[in-house]
């Protein structure tokens, strides 16, 4: 690999790696332990405060999000087709990835060797806002696990109410936005990373 002697941009300069969907490369913005939401600047590629977790909420697992890849027209229509909606049109984001880990990582602004094993297909607001959910490769407890069949239904449950939640104001309960249609298993999480990829390309190479 030629070297590279500046900083790259996360979500545009990061490689998805060799093996990749199968295997991938990820940047983590948050971990379990931090107080606030960290979001990728887009424009800069430094990580900002998004904003402070207001309420009791906090990520079950690492979270952060696949480089190259883009929630665009190609992952809204596959949404759309799968839950039998004409609405719904992709986030406009990179695609969001939740990393099981049981080896401690501290900090965010990190890169991690994962393995896809599923997804839970959120929709936010009428937009495809899927949350792949992914092992750190190597991990002791869950880097052998191939499918979300395998994953604690615990963590899983965390990971679906935490998504179900994280926006909503006690104050307003009525004003949540946020549905999750289903968790599924690791071939579609894996053809849903290769939409992102495909919208991506489109969206950023092709000319």
């Amino acid at each position: 690999m030629k070297p590279n002697y500046y900083v790259a941009h996360p979500w545009h300069g990061l490689e998805l790696g060799p093996k990749a969907p199968d295997e991938i490369d990820v940047f983590i913005e948050l971990t379990p332990q931090d107080p606030v939401k960290y979001e990728i600047d887009k424009a800069s590629g430094f990580i900002r405060v998004d904003r402070p977790q207001k309420y009791s909420n906090r990520s079950p697992t690492l979270y952060g999000f696949i480089p190259r890849t883009y929630s665009g027209e190609a992952s809204g229509k596959h949404c759309s087709e799968v839950v039998g909606r004409k609405d719904i049109v992709g986030d406009g984001d990179p695609i969001d990835i939740c990393v099981l880990s049981a080896s401690p990582i501290n900090h965010g602004n990190t890169i991690l060797t994962v393995i896809p094993i599923g997804g839970l297909r959120m929709i936010d607001k009428g937009e495809a806002d899927d949350k792949i959910i992914a092992v750190l490769k190597g991990d002791e407890v869950f880097g052998l696990m191939k499918d979300i069949a395998e994953a604690p239904k615990a963590l899983i449950n965390k990971l679906h109410h935490y998504f179900l939640t994280y926006k909503l104001d006690p104050n307003s309960p009525s004003t949540g936005t946020v549905e999750i249609t289903e968790v599924y298993n690791r071939e579609e999480a894996i053809r849903v990373i290769q939409f992102g990829i495909e919208d991506y390309i489109k969206k950023f190479v092709t000319v």
